[in-house]
């Protein structure tokens, strides 16, 4: 079993000493399904057993030589010891009073937790997974789990970091330590063994810099009248054996970036390939290197449906939506009094496509406690009649701005992709500036439609995306269409006999669609396709349409802008040059180009080792070894300037202005 668990943060003030009410913080948690972890009552200190090691979900059975199960154990016996309850009891009590005096509240959901809990009854071992939100996780997680019955989980740390005495205590307490052995490079026989047995065990934690994590919070609230309230979230557990038998029975046929996109880029073909993309950027170090080939695709997409399902269980904060109102809508500046309204309606968006938000209260409290979250990165001008005019800092600002955004892109990437590929197939045949009324008499086909997406779709880096390993590109072309639909962004011109434009049940999607052999996409031979030939849509003419169409395409645009400015980069970048420089190298000219023009949103270093990585795969920049280690250089097909701007105009397309 897996589950991943991650920590948000977010300052709510102490109730002052009149006893009023939070504005930030509903007055009963258990209303809204919540428990508080740190409120630990009498039933919670019965732990005895989960001490003894006596818990649902140990150690599983297997017939094992007798020399192996005795070195395994002698491992075992140095990495952690059986932890002793009257010092567990103890640390957690002084535990328990440090995280009251940080914490206004630890809120854990009674649901995920039943889920988790029903998990490690199945008698397999529990594997929690971590994604490391905040330095206090590796204190805080195992303290939650031990208060709701779980037991003591280990959690790793590394020897060289402690004194002989204090890794003793630790392994009393249950942390767990490597053995000398295992620290030895991949390629010495020596130590094999203990590293297998380390690698099913742990994964490491830093001691000092938990350590550092408690100091900084306590000097940071130290003569501070603010708590802050976590919440630790949890996704669905799933069965690893049964997550490797799917993956397995869904690998196809794949093609790299390169094959697929770069003919299209250059003008060469109109088909996009019927195959699914081959785009892998999980480093292949340490122990994947020990793993064959189909093992460590594997491992790779694994981790790809563990950070799905970490984004899929993240509530939004109300920072989030703040910052995404004011640079995606409002840069120029918006009175308090309007922000209500919006940050209200981007809130029930968010809600009524499964997801949660971290947040509750009073509204307009909600929204100037956000503000005085932000207060380095905007201006609060007060006017007459008691409101507000919120500006966006022009400069820096709007880069922290656009890093705290992209929390809402996971929540409506499907209708952001299918807005900027809408953009894209408008691009040639109406002017960009060009009314809204003269953009929906055009007719769109599906096929058109389907091309368009999948473009994109191929186009943006696959840890954004986050397809499941069994998700083709045509289920997900389908539903990106029906999430247009279904928004009101698109109105179906159904033709006599035609099946509903907006087939939420997925009728249509039979095997030979979702895995058909390999081909042109635009084959009229398909049934499949042939069916869509007769479906046309058109933009919807309802009132809110075109503000909310331009709020989908500017939700991407950061990253799409850094890809063209990538594009135009490489005119003038110093090739060769190792990865590392090269993105470096780029990344100062993002910043250049945003003095120059404004378009700071896209001075993100992360989004300059995206756009290096894309470049990379669409055999733009092609990689070399050197006695230095790798070099990128230009590829021979893309130092020709005109193909430079095709590129640059094929990512451009999907730019809504």
């Amino acid at each position: 079993m897996a589950t991943m668990l991650e920590g948000r943060c977010q300052t709510q003030p102490r109730s002052s000493p009149s006893g009023r009410e939070e504005s930030l913080f509903h007055r009963s948690i258990t209303d809204l399904g919540f428990c508080n972890v740190i409120l630990v009552k009498e039933e919670n200190t019965r732990v005895q057993n989960l001490l003894s090691g006596r818990v649902p979900g140990g150690t599983g059975e297997g017939q094992v030589p007798d020399l192996v199960k005795k070195e395994v154990q002698r491992i075992l016996g140095h990495i952690q010891a059986p932890p002793r309850p009257f010092l567990v009891r103890l640390f957690s009590w002084a535990l328990l009073r440090f995280l009251n005096c940080l914490f206004l509240n630890v809120q854990l959901h009674k649901g995920q937790m039943k889920m988790v809990q029903k998990a490690a009854q199945a008698g397999l071992p529990l594997v929690l997974l971590s994604t490391h939100k905040t330095l206090l996780d590796g204190i805080l997680l195992p303290f939650m789990l031990l208060s709701q019955g779980l037991g003591v989980l280990r959690v790793a740390w590394d020897s060289r970091a402690c004194s002989p005495a204090l890794r003793a205590l630790l392994r009393k307490l249950g942390g767990l330590f490597l053995p000398p052995e295992a620290s030895l490079s991949l390629d010495s026989s020596e130590g094999l063994l203990a590293r297998a047995v380390v690698q099913a065990a742990s994964a490491p934690l830093g001691l000092w810099t938990g350590a550092l994590a408690v100091l900084r919070s306590l000097w940071s609230r130290w003569g501070c009248s603010h708590r802050i309230c976590s919440r630790v979230h949890l996704a669905q557990p799933f069965s690893l054996q049964e997550y490797i038998v799917s993956a397995r029975s869904c690998w196809g046929g794949r093609q790299t970036l390169e094959q697929l996109l770069q003919p299209i880029v250059l003008g060469q073909c109109t088909a996009v390939p019927d195959t699914e993309k081959e785009q892998e950027w999980t480093p292949i170090t340490g122990p994947l290197l020990a793993l064959k080939e189909e093992d460590q695709l594997l491992v790779r997409r694994l981790s790809c449906h563990v950070l799905s399902a970490s984004v899929g269980s993240s509530a939004v904060m109300s920072t989030a939506i703040m910052a995404t109102l004011l640079l995606f809508k409002h840069q120029k500046g918006v009175f308090l009094s309007q922000l209500l309204g919006e940050f209200s309606w981007l809130t029930e968006e968010i809600l009524l496509r499964g997801f949660d938000v971290g947040f509750s209260g009073q509204l307009r409290s909600l929204l100037q406690h956000s503000l005085s979250l932000l207060r380095a990165h905007v201006a609060l001008l007060r006017i007459r009649q008691g409101d507000l005019l919120v500006v966006p800092q022009p400069g820096p600002g709007l880069t922290h701005l656009a890093q705290l955004s992209a929390e809402l892109l996971p929540v409506f990437l499907s209708e952001a992709v299918g807005a900027c590929a809408v953009r894209g197939l408008l691009a040639g045949r109406v002017p960009p500036q060009g009314p809204w009324e003269l953009q929906g008499i055009l007719l769109l086909s599906q096929n058109e439609l389907y091309r368009q997406i999948l473009l994109l779709m191929h186009l943006l880096p696959q840890d954004l995306l986050l397809l499941k390993p069994c998700q083709s590109s045509y289920c997900y072309c389908q539903e990106v269409l029906d999430r247009l639909i279904q928004c009101g962004l698109l109105v179906a011109e159904e033709t006599p006999g035609s099946r509903p434009a907006c087939d939420t049940g997925r009728q249509r999607l039979s095997r030979k669609l979702l895995w058909k052999p390999s081909g042109d996409f635009t084959d009229s031979d398909s049934d499949d396709f042939g069916e869509a030939d007769g479906r046309y849509f058109r933009l919807s003419q309802q009132s809110h349409c075109p503000d909310f169409f331009l709020f989908l395409c500017r939700l991407l645009s950061p990253l799409l802008k850094a890809f063209a400015q990538a594009a135009a980069f490489l005119r003038q970048g110093q090739l060769p040059d190792t990865e590392l420089g090269y993105t470096e190298q780029l990344f100062q000219f993002l910043q250049a180009t945003a003095q120059e023009e404004g378009i700071f949103e896209c001075a993100d270093p992360k989004l300059a080792i995206s756009a290096v990585w894309t470049f990379r795969d669409l055999g733009v920049l092609q990689q070399t070894p050197s006695p230095a280690g790798p070099r990128l250089h230009l590829s021979p097909t893309f130092a020709s300037l005109d193909n430079q701007e095709k590129l640059e105009q094929f990512i451009r397309q999907f730019i809504c202005s």
